[in-house]
């Protein structure tokens, strides 16, 4: 207990809506609410700025660029959507890679996250919460960063903007590059990795439009024992992922816009349980998805009146050596939204209503429409900013590896008959700005009705696909506060769960039991002067207990650490140190998945 809660503090400037978030020159920030932007033990991805988010929490295998599953809400890793401009990424066979998102954080803005009655336009095909990402304006800017570390680690990184080509209309042609290597042989024996990623953006942006057209790969091969089963295995993933984007997006001034985009992802997956084992001239499972997807998204603004708008079409395929016993490998996915928005002035402020549904679509089963209304004070004075209550409902449909694994043998046993989630969130809310302090709180409640989890039976070596109805109870504060040289954010999730898995013999639960029951997040970046910097972000947890979970206990204390120096005689190189797990934790993010343990590693960038 006395580890748990003896954190050392951490963080990177945060903003509020409203709020300019104070940065660095040169410094992207991918989430306002961590220190640490770039990682120790490879180059920097989207999932990156997730690890020591307040309202995430991210279960890694490996690095947590490796493989990692990010939820929020003591949900699972399928539960939580990814948005890419106006569409929404996601992977048909399995959540483990909804987070694959072959894009350089340099091209992309900060992250936000959508939950409760926001989901009803956040994403397609998510329960608990979206992520969502906005492709970020071009500068002419550049940097190039080395770096070595434990384990024979060693990583380049190269991004290149250019922001000053010709004109058109009222719109200038800017287009940027990114290219990233890394590998190491690993933190522990038949752990090591090899990334590669290469990305290409053009960008048309002026007179309050902009137009990007993307184009990226990134290839990942990693090992790790236990990597999905509990088993004594060293496993191996091989991973390639190829995105190609377009989206547009049109704001006016009295708050209106308009985005509209398009993608197509293939993703390929060569799994092996025994990288030892020869079958063949192949593993035995080998997996290719393809997501081909559209959306548009707007408000309209009429005076006090507004309307918000989400449609999308997601038509996805999978080719496999081992996923064949569903009814299916193809599926469209459908989905519309309507929020109709009212505000009425008060005394010291406004009232905001808004009312509306969600329509959700397949062609492989029927459609469900979902409600969703929230109502919110908001006070112009005072210490109190916002008071919101609200109700949403949001459904889904399983993915692949789900529906189509063998149902009465292998390692992972499905389900053809699995059907469609749904989860019905009621949620109170606060923002206020307290002793110099400004804070974000909620208390929810959650009904998950028919959710897909992966289970444990004692002599069983499986894990089986099983529905489960599970209520969470949930509460959230934010806090953050800044002076001249220091920015604290702090953060606490507390959840508790009631489940009933229908039935099903189940001893253990891989994902929807494995959830922390507080958690305490802290960051906080100080500006220590001539140059120097240090960045610390810290979690630490008392997790729900789950005989899985043979290592590590279930209480936890993790940090981050960051050092950087930038000479007053060389402003545009910066020197840096970085440490991912300090205190050499052991604690199995994923039960029965060994935890990395400390790595380090220094670094050099230019910057023009």
């Amino acid at each position: 207990m006395k580890a748990v809660f003896c954190v050392v503090l951490g963080i990177a400037p945060l903003s509020w809506a409203g709020e300019a978030a104070v940065q660095l020159p040169d410094l992207i920030v991918s989430s306002p609410r961590i220190a640490n932007q770039i990682p120790a033990g490879t180059f920097a991805m989207p999932v990156s700025s997730l690890r020591y988010e307040p309202r995430v929490d991210l279960q890694s295998r490996n690095l947590s660029e490796g493989q990692a599953d990010v939820t929020l809400r003591g949900g699972i890793f399928e539960n939580t959507g990814f948005r890419l401009g106006a569409v929404t990424l996601t992977d048909p066979q399995t959540g483990h890679y909804f987070a694959e998102i072959p894009v350089a954080p340099a091209m992309l803005g900060e992250s936000a996250i959508y939950t409760g009655s926001d989901l009803t336009l956040g994403a397609t095909n998510a329960t608990t919460g979206s992520l969502a990402y906005g492709w970020r304006p071009i500068r002419t800017t550049g940097v190039f960063r080395v770096g070595a570390g434990s384990d024979r680690l060693h990583r380049e990184e190269l991004y290149q903007g250019v922001a000053d080509g010709p004109r058109f209309g009222p719109g200038r042609l800017a287009a940027d590059v990114a290219l990233a290597h890394s590998a190491s042989r690993g933190a522990v024996p038949f752990g090591e990795h090899r990334f590669d990623r290469a990305n290409l953006r053009v960008q048309l942006a002026g007179g309050g439009s902009q137009t990007d057209l993307f184009a990226g790969y990134q290839a990942k091969f990693f090992g790790w024992p236990n990597l999905y089963t509990p088993f004594n295995s060293s496993e191996t993933e091989d991973l390639e992922t190829v995105l190609v984007a377009a989206n547009h997006r049109a704001t006016l001034v009295d708050g209106s816009y308009f985005e509209a985009g398009a993608y197509h992802r293939r993703n390929k997956d060569d799994y092996a349980f025994n990288r030892f084992a020869t079958v063949g001239p192949v593993h035995p499972f080998q997996h290719t998805t393809w997501v081909t997807g559209g959306a548009v998204s707007g408000r309209r603004q009429f005076g006090n009146m507004a309307v918000n708008l989400r449609g999308e079409v997601l038509a996805d395929e999978i080719a496999s050596t081992s996923l064949n016993f569903g009814r299916y490998r193809t599926r469209r996915l459908t989905k519309f939204a309507v929020v109709p928005e009212s505000r009425w002035s008060v005394s010291n402020g406004e009232w905001v209503l808004k009312a509306g549904a969600a329509y959700d679509d397949s062609n492989r089963g029927s459609g469900a429409v979902s409600p969703s209304v929230e109502i919110a004070r908001e006070f112009s004075s005072g210490a109190v900013r916002r008071l919101q209550a609200s109700y949403a409902r949001t459904t889904q449909l399983p993915t692949y590896t789900a529906l189509n694994s063998n149902p009465a043998a292998g390692l992972f046993r499905g389900n053809p008959n699995l059907g469609r989630q749904s989860s019905h969130n009621v949620e109170f809310g606060v923002e206020a700005t307290l002793g110099g302090w400004a804070t974000r709180a909620a208390v929810f409640w959650r009904a998950d009705s028919a959710l897909v989890d992966w289970t444990f039976r004692r002599g069983v070596t499986a894990r089986t696909a099983n529905a489960v109805d599970i209520a969470v109870t949930g509460f959230e504060l934010l806090a953050r506060r800044s002076w001249t040289n220091w920015d604290v954010v702090l953060g606490y999730t507390g959840l508790s769960k009631d489940h009933n898995y229908r039935g099903a013999l189940v001893d253990a639960s891989f994902y929807a039991l494995n959830y922390a029951r507080h958690r305490l997040t802290a960051a906080l970046t100080g500006r220590l002067g001539r140059g120097f910097e240090v960045r610390l972000d810290n979690a630490a947890r008392i997790q729900a207990a789950n005989l899985l979970r043979v290592a590590g206990g279930e209480e936890a204390l993790s940090t981050s650490f960051g050092l950087s120096w930038r000479p007053e005689g060389l402003p545009r190189t910066e020197f840096s140190v970085r440490v991912e797990n300090v205190w050499d934790s052991r604690f199995q993010e994923v039960p029965a998945v060994p935890a990395s343990p400390r790595q380090f590693s220094a670094g050099v960038a230019y910057h023009w």
